[in-house]
């Protein structure tokens, strides 16, 4: 099972990430951060999550800073 974590700080809601993974396990979620923008939510019900790190290379804030493969 693979997860990864997005830091609520640097995430500025360009939703690159959401469109990077392959299991579209990412979405828009309703949590704001101090920016004013809806953060990334990773959401993997099912232990989807293939750990492929795509959504952390994509991201240019490098808010996704962990993802753990299991």
């Amino acid at each position: 099972m693979s997860h990864i974590v997005i830091d609520k700080n640097r995430c500025k809601g360009c939703y690159l990430c959401i469109e990077e993974c392959p299991k579209k396990l990412l979405k828009i979620g309703e949590e704001v951060n101090n920016l004013g923008v809806h953060l990334v939510e990773f959401d993997d019900p099912n232990h989807e999550c293939l750990g492929c790190a795509m959504c952390a290379t994509r991201c240019p804030d490098i808010a996704i800073t962990e993802v753990y493969r299991g």
